[in-house]
């Protein structure tokens, strides 16, 4: 990233040499070959099949043809609110049609999700992976664990040789710990923690970062200390009132690190849905984002954050911008070092994906 700059009287101030760049292809372990991949057909997006959403359409699909004749296990309660631990539920309970109308929902998602793999498959990025990650929320529960597994099987009986598997860190610390992979190993060495954001068409996560480069300069060992969550969807916030609500979760994070004498790095990683530019804008696939306007051309979410926090530890703040998937799927760069060429998918608001290639693979 080129840091955030900013200007007074017409000048442009801070012209240090750039040690990351925001929505890069070279990244210090991986090449990006894709991310964000926009596939289309004559119904939409194909990606759009294999979302959150989707996932609870197969399974009103199911209750709404049960009820019908009145069969329905689930009564008047609205899918809508079928939380993933009620279903995670109903999956072990006693109730074995509850049961069975999760597990139709799961094979209609799983044979969704394998379709949209084999489409990307045919793009040129996708063509030599073997290895995908599955994260994003709907990866943090038992269904979303059978689905990944019940797709992987999909793949392999229809001879596609690609490994699916969950996510190693808990979806909504992958987001995070991904973060300090953008960074190269030198500008962290010496520092305890980062500061990480996940940006998301219903979530902000910010978080603090443990390092632990002396037990692991690859970064293996790095987890999430605490983080923050404000849930925005609920709020209805303008953009300018979410990112001053961004800077005040930092800087509340900023003083825990304080308080715990933790060395910070003057860094701040941040995942955002989108096509990213290289001055860390948004050009396209912010539409879900509070306030809704992030893709404007007066509009760059890393100068809006480095006005509002210049200095961490006295030191200036370096911030750099990257697709949230991507930055999801580099959180599992520690455990893809047997691959050359691998990829993540994000099931969230929408399917995120990126491929990667490992840097100094033959």
């Amino acid at each position: 990233m080129a840091k955030a700059t900013t200007k007074r009287s017409g000048k442009v101030h801070g012209t240090r040499e750039p040690i990351a760049s925001h929505g890069a292809e070279q990244l210090p372990s991986v090449t990006i070959s894709s991310y964000n991949l926009e596939l289309r057909d004559k119904e939409g997006f194909i990606g759009d099949r294999a979302s959150k959403r989707a996932f609870s359409a197969k399974l009103d699909d199911w209750r709404e043809r049960l009820g019908k004749c009145d069969a329905d296990p689930f009564g008047d309660v609205e899918t809508a609110e079928l939380t993933k631990k009620r279903l995670d539920k109903a999956m072990h309970g006693k109730d074995k049609e509850a049961a069975a109308v999760v597990l139709g929902a799961i094979e209609d998602f799983a044979q969704e999700l394998a379709g949209v793999i084999r489409r990307f498959r045919r793009t040129k990025p996708w063509q030599n992976v073997k290895r995908i990650a599955v994260g994003g929320g709907f990866r943090g529960g038992r269904i979303g664990e059978l689905a990944i597994a019940r797709t992987d099987i999909l793949l392999k009986a229809d001879g596609i040789d690609v490994d699916l598997k969950p996510i190693r860190h808990h979806p909504d610390e992958a987001g995070l710990i991904g973060a300090a992979h953008l960074m190269p190993a030198w500008t962290l060495a010496g520092h305890d923690a980062i500061l990480a954001v996940d940006i998301g068409g219903t979530n902000i996560r910010a978080g603090l970062v443990d390092l632990h480069m002396k037990k692991a300069r690859d970064l293996s060992k790095a987890e999430v200390r605490t983080s923050e969550l404000w849930r925005h969807a609920d709020d209805e916030p303008s953009r300018t009132a979410a990112i001053e609500k961004l800077a005040a979760m930092l800087n509340d994070l900023i003083s825990k690190a304080g308080q715990e004498g933790l060395t910070l790095a003057p860094i701040i990683g941040i995942g955002c849905p989108g096509l990213i530019r290289t001055d860390g804008s948004i050009d396209r696939g912010g539409q879900n984002l509070p306030g809704g306007t992030w893709e404007s051309e007066h509009f760059n979410l890393p100068a809006a954050l480095a006005k509002a926090i210049p200095e961490i530890g006295g030191h200036e703040t370096v911030i750099v911008v990257h697709n949230d998937a991507v930055v999801q799927g580099l959180s599992e760069v520690p455990d893809m070092q047997d691959a050359k060429e691998w990829g993540v998918v994000t099931i969230g608001t929408g399917l995120g994906n990126a491929t990667y290639v490992n840097r100094g693979k033959d």
